[in-house]
């Protein structure tokens, strides 16, 4: 039986809420929704934590690249594939959420809970 407090957007929702700044429309919209609320505030975890990473990153491939132009050029190549783990990360985590779970990141998920 479904969820009579679900919203009938839920599964849109869900979807936006791992798009990055679009995490915030279900977060600001969908309050009386308790899995999209979490799922809102995973997405919005998720890019923060993933925007300083990725700050770290270029931090340090810039101080490689100064020291050696050819690793600088590596390390600039391996932040295409970590793009596409990223991407497949997310698209994990929305098909979880739209069936229902919820995909929990090491580290990263548990700070959900604390706002």
């Amino acid at each position: 039986m479904p969820d009579p407090s679900a919203s009938p957007n839920r599964s849109v929702m869900i979807v936006l809420a791992y798009l990055w700044p679009l995490a915030l429309v279900p977060l600001l919209l969908e309050k009386d929704d308790a899995e999209v609320q979490w799922h809102a505030k995973h997405g919005v975890v998720l890019m923060i934590a993933e925007l300083l990473v990725l700050f770290a990153y270029i931090m340090v491939m810039s101080l490689v690249s100064l020291a050696a132009f050819g690793l600088g050029c590596v390390l600039s190549l391996m932040l295409v594939f970590a793009w596409i783990g990223l991407i497949a990360l997310h698209v994990a985590a929305i098909l979880k959420g739209i069936n229902g779970g919820r995909l929990i990141v090491p580290g990263v998920s548990e700070y959900v809970n604390r706002f």
